[in-house]
């Protein structure tokens, strides 16, 4: 601060040179030096310098802004005095500045050497004494404070300023030392009257000094830690030295070396050398029995367990490849042919990303079996992780080391245990996982599954990236639709349907009878099954696509002869046939579907799609008399219920064309009947096969009994496509069905049908109900 100029304020505005500041505002009063390099602020102190020295300082609002307009600028600024000028060799300029008055500036130039502002004069209003004593008096006990707590403001300032008794300079000289924002100390400059200024000061120094005293504790705590932690490692040295002179310490450096060594073999990722070697200086550190060497070790040891870059060598024999999958498996051509596919495209391109194949089908048809197939003809190793009724993100994603008995997730540990980084991964039911408050491990997955971030797969134990892109995933599931939608949209599905009465015949010809004589002690040549046997054991005491219930049945009469053989001699010929099937396995535990024996009116045989294949669904309906009620039993679920509704619309529209009166519905109840109603139905295509009994109990004529059908109606009468084709042919091929009515837009589906099953059955595209009924009634009533 100085004395030496008067505040001497013009009675008229005048014209300044005007320079723009940065990050400061000066005060009247206010000695200040400045470097100036900007060429129009050169300009304004080259112009003041030769003129009056006076020239107007005002701060910027943003200091960023390198050529200030007039809206960069505050209004108010101090009028000041350069008291000393000094061009610099670099081609900047130090000033040394004093203020001298308030100033608020009305008119602002811009001209290409310089900036200038017309400026007008600030008066201060005149200040109550009584008043502003007591807040001065405040001001300065509390700058004192402020001073003894900051270390930026040098302590003779506290005594300097304690001698101003004019209000206005103490305000001024205080917020010119406080460490504050640019926008309070413009705040400050901006307040006229003096005690308005001090108490606004009062304000900002409580302020600043609560904050400095909050610094002051943390810093405190930072040394009281700091020291504590030197303690520690002074301590825990003593305790190493004491170690090694009792010999105690020598399996700890001997585990220690050993990781050293292993580190050194190791091929890992740069993240996880760098990594592994920061968790080996910290081991080094600790105390051999502390509970974080414990935790630090156990990490070391999962890091180079991990197969970094340890692979096999893929079989690129197609030939011999197949021959592996042809000897496991019967039958799932699209699967096959997929991984050959795979094999070839690697074989021509050397590195690619590894597909996710996902198996979907019902159970017992060998999606399991099929992915050990896989890693058989492709010459990897096969890792099998199951998630049914995991419901835990961390059981993918693994647990953080911060918690007591933390592992990786399945994901790693599968990979540590197949020791190799290509293996085939098996995820059996994907499709049974589920969701609750700790999370959702199929949107854990989502990262595991998609080629195009699994490179870089983030476990939360390892706490660095892995690389599964080179890992071929195999997804199993029983049900699609449980797959949440973003997981399916990662998943390459391929559809295994349900094996035919032929296939599992050759199934348990060519696998299953030879497994189970093996593993029941029984020799080849001494055992019989008849092929009627087996299909009586399929049809009567099985209901499944697959053939798990197929071969446990079989196991069960293995046993059966095993004790007949010890009973009777082990070279004593065991047979059975069809006859001796009830004998061996008891009561028939199921009735499979067989068609009507008599053509009825109001009896139509439709076909439906189970999780254990297809089946023939009766569907019977009666008039009586009534006010047009129609009445649905038979545990029918809601899309059942709606089709039936639909189809009697349409039958009502028809009813020209049926030979109905106009008003029939209104004189008759219907009762629509779906037997075995224990068993929920659901669905649309039992859609057809309802209009059909509708329009057959309404008119009278009879439906032919050799005849089935499947699709769902719409009220103008058009036949929708459905699913589950292959298994509704099945079903009626068993049934003794001859004729069988599909949606035209399942045509194209009868390519994947064998031609087995074509030759045996008429099948008939239609399109509309009418076509349906021309096919399924005869011409007269009965």
């Amino acid at each position: 601060m100085s004395d030496s100029v008067d505040q001497i304020v013009p009675p008229s505005p005048r014209l300044f040179p005007l320079l723009p500041l940065r990050d400061i505002v000066i005060f009247p009063y206010m000695v200040v030096p400045l470097f100036v390099g900007r060429k129009q602020s050169i300009g304004a102190l080259e112009k003041a310098a030769d003129e009056d020295k006076m020239i107007f300082l005002i701060s910027q609002i943003d200091p960023k802004v390198d050529n200030p307009e007039e809206d960069d600028l505050y209004r108010i600024g101090t009028v000041g005095k350069v008291v000393q000028l000094l061009k610099l060799p670099d081609g900047t300029v130090k000033v040394l500045v004093e203020g001298v008055w308030r100033g608020h500036m009305s008119t602002f130039l811009n001209e290409e050497d310089m900036l200038q502002a017309q400026v007008e004069p600030l008066e201060e209003d005149i200040a109550d004494s009584s008043e502003v004593e007591a807040v001065m008096r405040a001001i300065n006990s509390t700058f004192e404070s402020y001073v003894a707590l900051s270390k930026k403001v040098p302590v003779e300032v506290s005594s300097t300023i304690s001698g101003i008794e004019d209000p206005s300079r103490l305000a001024d000289a205080v917020a010119g030392h406080l460490q504050i924002p640019i926008a309070d100390k413009q705040e400050v400059l901006e307040l006229l009257d003096p005690a308005q200024r001090l108490e606004h000061l009062l304000v900002l120094l409580e302020q600043e000094i609560e904050i400095l005293q909050v610094e002051s504790r943390i810093r405190s705590r930072v040394k009281s830690q700091m020291e504590r932690s030197q303690k520690e490692y002074y301590l825990n040295e003593q305790m190493r030295a004491i170690q090694k002179e009792l010999g105690e310490q020598d399996e700890f450096k001997q585990e220690i070396l050993h990781f050293e060594e292993q580190i050194k073999k190791k091929r890992m990722s740069k993240e996880a050398t760098e990594k592994i070697q920061a968790e080996m200086r910290k081991l080094k550190m600790m105390s051999p029995m502390s509970a974080e060497a414990t935790v630090v070790r156990n990490y070391i040891e999962w890091l180079l367990a991990l197969p970094w870059q340890k692979g096999t060598k893929d079989r690129h024999d197609l030939t011999k490849a197949e021959e592996i999958l042809e000897a496991d498996h019967y039958g799932l051509q699209k699967v096959k042919e997929r991984v050959l596919e795979y094999l070839a495209v690697q074989a021509l391109v050397k590195q690619i990303k590894g597909p996710i194949l996902c198996l979907v089908g019902p159970p017992g048809v060998g999606k399991t079996s099929l992915g050990q197939s896989i890693a058989k003809a492709l010459q990897r190793k096969f890792v099998r992780v199951s998630l049914g009724g995991v419901r835990d993100e961390a059981e993918i994603r693994g647990h953080r080391r911060t918690y007591i008995g933390a592992m990786p997730g399945k994901i790693i540990q599968g990979l540590r245990k197949v020791g190799v980084n290509n293996p085939v991964f098996m995820l059996d039911e994907i499709d049974k996982m589920s969701t609750d408050f700790r999370g959702d491990p199929s949107s854990a997955l989502l990262e595991v599954l998609d080629p195009e971030q699994n490179n870089s797969f983030a476990d939360h134990f390892l706490d660095v990236d892995y690389d599964l892109s080179q890992v071929l995933f195999v997804a199993t599931a029983n049900n699609l639709h449980a797959i949440p939608r973003p997981l399916h949209d990662r998943l390459e599905i391929i559809r295994i349907e349900g094996y035919s009465e032929e296939e599992k015949l050759h199934i348990a010809r060519r696998y299953l009878l030879g497994k189970q004589i093996k593993a029941h002690g029984l020799k080849q040549d001494n055992v019989r099954f008849s092929d009627r046997a087996i299909y009586e054991i399929i049809r009567r005491y099985t209901r499944e696509s697959g053939v798990r219930s197929l071969d446990r049945n079989i196991a069960s009469v293995m046993r059966k002869f095993a004790k007949k053989a010890l009973l009777e001699g082990t070279d004593k010929l065991l047979k059975i046939g069809e006859s001796q099937v009830q004998k061996y396995l008891g009561v028939a535990q199921y009735q499979y579907g067989i068609r009507e024996k008599e053509d009825q009116v109001g009896v139509a045989t439709g076909l439906a799609w189970t999780e254990t294949g297809g089946e023939l669904l009766s569907i019977e309906v009666t008039t009586l008399p009534g006010q047009g009620k129609l009445t649905i039993t038979g545990q029918l679920g809601e899309v059942m219920q709606e089709s039936a509704q639909a189809a009697m619309s349409y039958i009502r529209s028809r009813w020209q064309e049926l030979q109905l009166e106009k008003d029939f519905y209104s004189k008759l109840d219907i009762h629509l009947h779906v037997p075995e109603g224990a068993v929920p139905k659901d669905g649309p295509s039992a859609g057809i096969t309802i209009a059909t009994a509708l329009a057959s109990a309404l008119t009278g004529r009879r439906i032919k009994k050799d005849l089935a059908m499947t699709g769902e109606v719409t009220l103008r009468g058009r036949v929708l496509a459905i699913g589950g084709l292959k298994e509704k042919l099945l079903a009626a091929r068993r049934g003794g069905i001859t004729k069988i009515l599909i949606p035209a837009d399942n045509k194209k589906n009868l390519t994947e049908i064998s031609q087995q099953i074509l030759k045996s059955l008429s099948i008939v595209p239609v399109d509309h109900m009418d076509m349906v009924l021309d096919h399924a009634l005869f011409a007269e009533k009965e």
